[in-house]
Formats: structure tokens, sequence, C-alpha cells
């Protein structure tokens, strides 16, 4: 802030009589500007003199009428009236005083003046004692001691004057009652005239001090209005405000007047909480902010940086307001003063990053720190009131598929009507809200009755299970639900998300679409899990793979034409383990990449032994045909086993062309460009398009089991799909081979679809290498006698 720059002091230190009677002029103070202070104020009183010269002289002819000569009177009315002239031209010279110095001539002046109206008035006291009796000098000295104390009354600044004047008139009557009587009112008037002068002097300076005083009251209230123009031009958001005893308001800045859009005459004198409360005031329905400041204001309290919720002209607003009790001189209230600044703008912001901080910015649904937050609550009310509370974790099923194939924004969009529909489940007592990606939560706040978990898990599922309406695509997508009971399930937030996650894992397991409640099992498969991963880990290293093939015969003939190649893993830790349980458990942590580039080498290798007629079929993830090494693997693979390429068939499922359609179709290109088949397998069981038969000349479809076993006992749906599909292969000169063909009516029923290539069960389970070449033998001895035969 700027200096303030610092004005003359008009306080002096004390007030000696002779400077008071303006005979001296001491050196502690301005007394030039003093003397401006007591001069000024005889313009004022100018008139009232005249009037009180002017009755006394008419009393004083009264008086005199008869016993004096009238030419004398009229001599002496004269001679009064041109000092009255004199004296009041003299006052009127100096009505600007109060800014200006006041020089020695015009003191002089004005007391001369001042004498010459005394000497003026001791003609009628000469005259009394003249012509006059006792009575009537009485009267006349009493017309004259008015007159003097009226003056005092009405000239107090000016002393000087006043003190020449009581001396001269005093003196003067006197003098006349000690030579014509009655003595004793000589004495009279000699002490009348000495307490007059003595007046005067107190008088007097009681009247410098009250105007010294105001004086340096408005010296502060100069520096304190330059203080708040530097400060309000300096921060220009902020403003001072003062509030008296009654709270209200007083001394008020430009800039506060402003922020209250009103002009400073409307405000000075108004409650403050009226100013700032807007239709609060009328209602009494006042914010808690405000109510807070009131309450402050009322216990006469400082506070700092309060932030209060105010409404100007209907207009809501927030102030941060900061105030100090003031005391007067004697330690009394005094009121407050205090700063303030307009902070509608910044809690506007603060409050956004507050929201963005706890809600999540696409569903507008609570985030996963807010989630928190409501559980841990959740979980102080239980052990408060020895209640229950639930955390119910749900996963949307299929989701993933939504999102790669039909994009990130149709993903959004799909979410955004998720979440529209988990807020309809909600009552008071639950909170939905968003964890991230496809997972939302629902904190229970009271789950005494565990039904009530069941009932909100099964309502969620079914509801999220209904079709999607999004930009023209009908969407299917499920839900599974894990939850976990507080404080049955776990005594912290995160001990309870945690095994609500794991009865998730478990929902997720048994194929989605259902809620699993935690169970302390769960754990225990947790860990079989993490033991598993890391056992698979170890597990190329340790040659714990091996591949067994499945043969695949041709429908009419039933001779050997291929073999699928399975892998199948013995682990040292854990013996024997699926497939099924280890393939997504490779799939979710990556290892199927490297598992299945040793698929790949070790089948071709063993493909390279077998009769030049046979092909082998490796199946292949999306996770290994995206990967950005895979055509480099295949080429590895041929070209280490001396395999040719034409007897490497790939087989991929729909699901490669969810996640990345146009990588997926490019890896298969270059695979069939190197010379191999590509075979279309569990087609019409996933996302079925024939947008990919189309772009791709797949060289076989193969058709689920599930269809295989339903057309065998005369499914209608199932037959029809089977014929469609051989239909359309045989179109597109594609192959089909039949799936899961395990008994004779199965056989039957493939053969008369039209599928020209079988496999299953009833021609042999997936057998290891030394199983595959007593197969090709007896194949080759059969083969053998039918030629003989022929």
């Amino acid at each position: 802030m700027k200096r303030v720059k610092n004005s003359t002091s008009l306080l002096p230190k004390r007030l000696p009589w002779l400077a008071v009677l303006g005979l001296s002029d001491p050196q502690d103070g301005d007394w030039s500007q003093l003397r401006g202070l007591q001069y000024a104020s005889l313009a004022k009183a100018s008139m009232a003199r005249i009037a009180a010269h002017g009755i006394a002289a008419a009393v004083a002819v009264v008086l005199m009428f008869g016993k004096v000569n009238p030419i004398v009177i009229v001599a002496w009315l004269g001679i009064l009236g041109a000092t009255l002239v004199q004296a009041t031209r003299c006052d009127r010279s100096l009505a600007d005083a109060d800014h200006r110095s006041v020089s020695k001539a015009e003191i002089n002046q004005h007391t001369i003046s001042s004498i010459s109206c005394a000497l003026a008035w001791v003609i009628p006291l000469a005259l009394a004692v003249g012509f006059l009796d006792n009575g009537g000098r009485l009267e006349m000295w009493s017309v004259v001691a008015l007159l003097l104390a009226s003056s005092i009354i009405a000239i107090p600044s000016v002393p000087l004057g006043n003190f020449l004047a009581s001396a001269i008139l005093g003196g003067a009557a006197t003098a006349g009652f000690l030579i014509y009587g009655p003595i004793e009112m000589a004495l009279v008037s000699a002490a009348y005239c000495g307490t007059l002068m003595i007046g005067t002097m107190v008088s007097a300076r009681n009247y410098m001090v009250t105007r010294i005083a105001e004086a340096g009251v408005a010296e502060t209230n100069e520096v304190v209005s330059l203080l708040l123009r530097e400060f309000e031009e300096e921060g220009e958001a902020d403003w001072l405000w003062q509030i008296d005893t009654a709270r209200r308001v007083r001394a008020v800045s430009p800039r506060f007047a402003f922020a209250l859009s009103r002009d400073i005459t409307e405000i000075d004198g108004k409650p403050f909480i009226q100013l700032i409360a807007g239709e609060a005031w009328e209602t009494g329905q006042f914010p808690s902010s405000l109510h807070d400041l009131a309450e402050r204001l009322k216990r006469r309290e400082s506070f700092s940086n309060l932030l209060v919720r105010v409404s100007i002209n209907g207009n809501l607003r927030w102030w941060e307001l900061s105030g100090t009790p003031r005391l007067d001189d004697n330690g009394n209230f005094d009121g407050f003063r205090g700063v303030g600044s307009d902070v509608t703008e910044q809690r506007e912001s603060s409050d956004k990053i507050a929201y963005l901080a706890r809600y999540d910015t696409l569903t507008g649904l609570p985030n996963r720190m807010m989630l928190t937050e409501a559980m841990g609550e959740a979980m102080r009310y239980a052990e408060q009131w020895r209640t229950r509370c639930a955390f119910l974790m749900i996963d949307l099923d299929r989701f993933k598929a939504v999102n790669d194939t039909l994009g990130h924004l149709i993903g959004d969009k799909l979410l955004a009507r998720v979440s529209e529909r988990l807020r309809e489940q909600i009552t008071e007592n639950e909170l939905c809200g968003r964890l991230g990606g496809d997972e939302f939560a629902i904190v229970i706040r009271d789950a005494s009755d565990l039904g009530r978990v069941e009932i909100v898990a099964q309502r969620v599922i079914e509801r999220l299970s209904q079709p999607y309406e999004v930009d023209h695509h009908t969407l299917y997508v499920g839900a599974s639900v894990g939850s976990a009971i507080g404080p049955r399930d776990g005594s912290t937030v995160e001990t309870l998300m945690r095994n609500a996650d794991l009865a998730l894992y478990r929902a997720k397991d048994e194929g989605g679409g259902v809620h699993f409640n935690y169970e302390p099992s769960l754990h225990a498969h947790a860990e079989e899990r993490r033991k598993l991963e890391f056992s698979l880990r170890r597990a190329l290293e340790r040659n714990e793979f091996v591949l067994h093939y499945q043969p695949v015969v041709n429908a009419q003939t039933e001779g050997l034409v291929s073999f699928e190649a399975l892998i199948r893993w013995q682990s040292e830790e854990h013996g024997f383990v699926s497939p099924a349980k280890f393939i997504p458990l490779a799939e979710d942590t990556r290892l199927i990449v490297p598992i299945g580039e040793w698929v790949l080498r070790e089948a071709c290798r063993q493909a390279a032994l077998w009769p030049s007629h046979l092909k082998v079929a490796v199946n292949v993830s999306g996770e290994q045909l995206l990967d950005g090494n895979f055509i480099a693997s295949v080429v590895g693979a041929l070209s280490h086993s001396g395999l040719p390429a034409n007897r490497l068939e790939i087989e991929v499922t729909e699901s490669i062309f969810l996640r990345d359609a146009a990588h997926a179709r490019s890896a298969l290109e270059q695979v069939m460009a190197l010379g191999c088949s590509v075979a279309l397998d569990d087609f019409g069981t996933g996302y079925s398009s024939l947008g990919y038969i189309r772009n791709l000349r797949f060289s076989t479809i193969k058709v689920d089991r599930s269809f295989v076993q339903g057309a065998a006992v005369g499914n209608p749906e199932s037959l029809a799909i089977i014929r469609a599909v051989v239909a359309m292969a045989d179109s597109l000169e594609m192959s089909t081979t039949a799936e899961g063909v395990e008994n004779e009516a199965e056989l039957a029923i493939v053969r008369q679809l039209g599928c020209k290539k079988i496999q299953g069960y009833f021609f042999g389970r997936p057998m290891n290498v030394e199983e595959c070449d007593k197969l090709m033998a007896r194949g080759a001895s059969l083969a053998r006698a039918q030629n003989n035969a022929a």
C-alpha cells in the first residue's frame, strides 16, 4: 500500500492562557491554523451580536429619554452603529479563517473593533452617572452587564475582545459607582466583571479544546478515507465495513456501496444484516452462514475469513468477511470494523472442483472417493446402533464387446443409461456410484434385513440386463453383483470392499448375471488363484505343458483329415489343471501370448512328422492375434519345423473382432498370404456377423456342439442354423466342421445336413502323440485293406 502523506498536527500538548487570549503563539502546534478555528466562528455570530446590541441600545434610549438631550442620544446611536458596522465587516472578512492562517493585522483589527464597541457603551454609562438617579444608573448597568454576558455566550471563540470589553465597561461602571454611589454596587460591578473575564477565558479555552478535537477527528477521517481509497484501488475485490453498537452500517466506503448495489446515502444507518439478508430478513429463514455472522456480531466476537451466503437484489452471492470489535477511550464496545470481499467466483470454482473430486463426470454418480466416504459413515452408523450395512459391487457383462465394436462414444452413452437405471433402483437408504470403467457400486446404509441386499442385487441385475437403445443400436449387457455385509464380512471399509470384489469375481466365474455374497472360502479361492498364477508363470520354464490332439475326419469317408492341437497342463504344485481353469487366467495375465507361441511351435514341429495330407489346427486367442509379434511367431514356427504353410490352420473365434476388428482382419490376411488356412470356431454362439465371413475367406466354419446336440433331438432352431451355415459355406466355397459329435444319432444328422467334416468323442478324444500315431496307423491299415478289397 502507498504511504499516506502525514498532515501537520493541530493538537498542541498544552493551552497557555496567553495563547488562548491570542497574546502569544507557543511553538507546540500550528497556532496560525488554531487562530483560524477561533476567528472563523465570528461571522456566524455577527447577526446575533447586532441584534443584542440593538435590543440593549433600545432599552438604554428608553432609560435616557426625557432626561438626556435627544441630540446626545442620537449622536451616541450614530457612534454605536458605526462601531457595529466596522465590527461586522471585520467578522465577515474572517469567515474563511478555518481554511487559512490568520494574520496579526486581522487579529489587531478585530481587537480594535471590540474596544471601539466597548467604548461606545461607556457613553451611556457616563450619561447615566450625570443625568440619572441611582435607580437609573443601576438599570443602565444591568443593560450593559447583560450585553457583556450575551457577548461571551454568543462569541466564546475570541476571548480577547470580550476580555477587554469586560475590563473597560466594568472599570467605567465601578468608577462611576465609587464616585456617585452606591458604593456597594462598585464592589458588585467589579466582582461581576472579574467573573466575566474569568468565564471568558474558561469558555474560550473549552471552545478551543472542542474545536481542536473536532479538527483531529476530521484529520483522522481524512487519513482513513485516503487509506480506504488507496486500499480499494490496490485491492480491487476488497472493501471495508464499519457498524455501530446497534449493528447499523457507518462510515461506508464507495466499494462497499457498490458491492451492495446501492448509493452510500441508502446504506448509512441501515442494519448490516438487513442489507445482505435479502428476502430472508422478512421471512426469518436465514442461511446458516448468515445466522453464524449474526451470532458473532451479537456476541461481539472477532472473526476472520467467514464465508457468508448473502442476497443482493435477489442474486445469491458469497462474501468473505473479517471483523473486530471496536472499543472507545473508556474501553466500552463501540461497534465493529472489518474487511470483506466478494468471493462468488472463487466459491463456485471451488464447488466445481469439489464436485469433480467427488462425482463422476460421465454419469454424474458419486465416484470412488465419495462411495468410500459413504461406506465409512455406514460402518460407523452400524457400529453405533448395532446394525448392519452392505457394499454391493456391480460389473457389467459384455460391456467390453460393445466398447470395442461400436467405439468409446457409444460405450460412454451406454454407461450413462446404466447409471440412469441404477438411480431408479435407489432409495434413501442406498447410495449408488461408479467405481471406474464399467464397475459400479451401491452402499446400503441399513442392511439389518439381509433379504434387502438380495432384493437390491436381483433388481439391479434384472433392470440392467434389459436391452438399451443407443444411437439406433439395440445393445444387450448384463450385470454381475458381489456383496459384503459389514461389520460381519469386514471391520474396515477397505476390507469390506475387497471382500465384495472377491464375491463379484466369483459371480463372473459363474458366467455372470448372478449375485454372490461374500464367503470366507472366497479368500481361499483367491489365494488358490494367486498361487495358480504364480505356478503358471513358471510352467513354460519347467516344461509342464503338453499338447494333445483331437482328430477331425471326413464326414462321408470317415478318413482322418487333420488334428486340433489342445494344450494340457500338468503342474508340479497343483497336478493336472483343467484348461477351463488356466486359460482364462492366462488371458487375464497376458501369459497367453508366450504360451500360445509355444503351442504354435510345438504343433508345427509335431505335424511335420505326420503324413503330408494331414493338417494341424491351432487355436489363437485375441490377445495373441493382436500382439505385434504374432506374424513373426507363425513364420518362425513354420520355418523351424519345416511344415508347409498349407498344412497349418489357425482357429479363431468371433470374439477377436470385438476389440480391434481392423487389426484382427489385417493379421489374418497376412496369415492367409503365407498360405495358411483360417477356421472360424464356435460360429453362431457369439456376436455373429456375416461381415466377417464376407471380408475374410475362411477355409472352414466350425458349427458349435450345442447346435449339433440340438439338431440330434429335433430342435428346429438348431436345425435351421446348421442348414443356414452349411448353405452359406457351400456358396462361399468353404468347408464346415461339426463339433461335439458323440453318438450315431448326431453323426447321422450332421451328415444329412451336409457338414463336410466331423470332430468329436465319437471319433476320438484329445490324445497324446503316441495315441495319434496308433490312430494314424489304424487308418492307414484300413485304407490298404479297402484298396485291396477293391
